[in-house]
């Protein structure tokens, strides 16, 4: 259990306790003084027992925590259904950081009542209370019993959408997407979330828009929703294949390896498969991160250039058989790659020496 000081936190308890009457304890209390010992007997004797003392003062600081967590959050969900916009925006704020550290307090906000709440601000004109509001939810999705909530909560997951479409801020928008790729851990809402028409096309819309950061929640997002086959269709046709490609070519995009991740998985698709082989650089660059790429970068641009080459693949093989880098960067990553990349540079090879032999076996046949 972490919680997180901050003094605006402190004012508003500050506030509470003035509201309701309650004192607060001074901050010097006696109880913060060190104890010394002057002889060793005496110093035994405390210390034999504080072993005991120590792990009953543990609970109780534990428990301590965990109710003030409680106690804060509550304080907080009660601003945010009845404070003005500055005092919203502050409280989901300070919810935010609580969220960001601590299953424990991810639960008690969620118990408390805050999801509800911060969906209603995702709709508020004023960005900062947006941020927070979508930034928080994204802290507690972490915690997989708030996915549920999120998800069962009245329009939650439409209007992180509509943030992650025409979010105030950049980072408002990248968090949305971050949010999505969350909740979309669990099986179930990988269906629910790539069903809604606007999902799909607002992330898309974040990888050619976005940050670095952003472009890579937005890929790791379009990613889980493209393990359920049915979203992979919505994904292809919404133009991912081009603008994965375009993310390979681009360096300060930073994000190749996540880009691969999702071309390796639109293979699974006939139109992204066919998109793909109709790319006259995707082979290049493929062969160029088998020679550059990392160790799992490495893996799936072979995965990548077996898909394409295999099933009907022969112009691919072909193309990558006059690419003078393609069979050394083959052989090496047969000895030298991971096992699964291995694996496939080995199967790679057998079918590009099945290739060559039935081109010479028709040239034969020409002659």
């Amino acid at each position: 259990m972490a919680l997180i000081p901050n003094y605006a936190l402190k004012s508003l308890v500050h506030q509470w306790c003035q509201d309701n009457n309650v004192s607060l304890l001074d901050d010097h209390s006696s109880s913060e003084q060190p104890e010394t010992y002057h002889n060793s007997s005496s110093s035994k004797t405390k210390t034999s027992s504080s072993s005991t003392a120590g792990a009953v003062d543990h609970i109780s600081v534990t428990k301590s925590a965990a109710e003030a967590a409680k106690m804060t959050a509550e304080f907080l969900v009660g601003k945010l259904a009845m404070g003005s916009t500055e005092i919203q925006n502050q409280a989901a704020y300070e919810l935010r950081l609580l969220a960001k550290t601590g299953m424990d307090n991810r639960r008690v906000i969620a118990e408390a009542g805050a999801i509800p709440f911060l969906t209603s601000l995702l709709r508020s004109s004023d960005a900062r209370i947006q941020e927070n509001a979508v930034t928080a939810l994204l802290n507690l999705s972490i915690y997989d019993n708030n996915k549920v909530l999120i998800t069962a909560s009245g329009g939650a997951v439409d209007s992180i959408i509509t943030v992650l479409e025409t979010g105030k801020t950049m980072e408002a928008r990248e968090n949305a997407a971050a949010a999505i790729f969350s909740l979309s851990m669990i099986d179930g809402y990988k269906v629910s979330i790539g069903g809604r028409p606007r999902a799909i096309p607002a992330l898309l819309g974040l990888l050619k828009e976005g940050t670095t950061a952003g472009k890579r929640d937005a890929a790791s997002a379009l990613f889980n929703l493209a393990v359920y086959n049915a979203n992979k269709a919505g994904v292809v046709g919404g133009g991912a294949v081009p603008l994965l490609i375009e993310a390979l070519m681009d360096d300060k995009a930073g994000i190749t390896d996540d880009a691969l991740a999702v071309l390796a998985l639109l293979l699974g698709c006939g139109e992204g498969l066919e998109q793909m082989r109709k790319s006259r650089i995707l082979v290049p660059l493929l062969v160029d991160l088998l020679r550059f790429g990392s160790a799992k970068g490495k893996e799936n641009a072979i995965t990548l250039l077996l898909g394409l080459c295999k099933d009907g693949g022969e112009e691919v093989a072909r193309r990558l058989l006059m690419n003078p880098r393609s069979i050394p960067c083959l052989q090496s990553l047969s000895s030298d790659g991971s096992l699964k990349a291995r694996r496939k540079a080995d199967a790679l090879l057998r079918l590009l020496n099945r290739c060559c032999s039935h081109s010479q076996h028709s040239v034969n046949m020409g002659n």
